[in-house]
């Protein structure tokens, strides 16, 4: 991850670009599609959003600090990845509230920047209490796939009018690549529970058959069963038979 942070600050000096410094198109496209390689190859879906985040503050003219968030029960901010103290802060009003850019980004589907906090009509109750935090201007990106929501990603900035059209233009095409890489690391992870999941309950399959000689149907039924009467997920039964088993080898 170093890495890349070192190679992207090489191309665009230290710290993230002035706004009135714009790079020409064919810098910004070589930079963006080693991102894309850079993230293709992360595994977590959490270290995909957290070099989202990293490649904003350095890509995005104007970017003075940035997180990315997920929004549950229709308006409760949930972090994700963060940059620092004033994007927690300023996350943490969102979902207290329940209104703000993030919410309105994932909502509509849309791109929502914020000009002036101090002037915004938008989120009465969230506006003038995020600028007293520092957040004068903000961008917030929807990252999705084709009709699927997944997280936002919040820029933010101390003074007013930091975020221009160029700050838009390579906002979106950094979102997108991270929201098609974070699609794909999840699942990736997800198949790799799946996978992990079906070897554990192969393996309690087994040991119910060897203790009891009865057919693996009858051995899956039981643990189905077994997981409907406690209430509990077919994995965490079969988890628990096989380190009880592994357990009592090793007595």
């Amino acid at each position: 991850m170093g890495e890349l942070v070192t190679d992207r600050r090489r191309l665009w000096s230290l710290g993230p670009a002035p706004r009135n410094e714009q790079a020409g198109p064919e810098v910004l496209a070589h930079v963006l599609s080693e991102l894309a390689r850079e993230l293709h190859h992360v595994d977590d879906p959490d270290d995909v959003l957290r070099e989202a985040v990293d490649a904003a503050m350095d890509l995005v003219p104007g970017t003075r600090a940035g997180s990315v968030t997920e929004v549950a029960d229709s308006h409760r901010v949930v972090h994700k990845a963060e940059s620092g103290e004033l994007p927690a802060q300023v996350d943490a009003l969102m979902s207290e509230v329940g209104e703000g850019p993030c919410l309105d980004a994932l909502r509509h589907r849309r791109i929502v920047r914020v000009e002036d906090m101090r002037r915004e009509t938008r989120w009465p109750r969230f506006a003038p209490r995020a600028a007293e935090l520092g957040a004068l201007s903000m961008l917030a990106f929807p990252l999705f796939v084709k009709d699927d929501s997944l997280c936002a990603l919040n820029l933010y900035a101390h003074e007013a009018g930091a975020f221009t059209d160029e700050s838009e233009h390579v906002g979106r095409l950094l979102a997108a690549q991270a929201a098609v890489a974070y699609s794909g690391a999840q699942r990736a992870e997800n198949l790799l529970a799946a996978l992990e999941t079906r070897d554990l309950i192969g393996q309690a399959v087994g040991l119910l058959m060897e203790r009891y000689s009865i057919t693996a149907g009858r051995s899956f039924e039981t643990l189905v069963r077994f997981s409907r009467q406690t209430n509990r997920k077919l994995r965490d039964v079969a988890a628990e038979l096989v380190r009880n088993a592994e357990a009592g080898a090793h007595r």
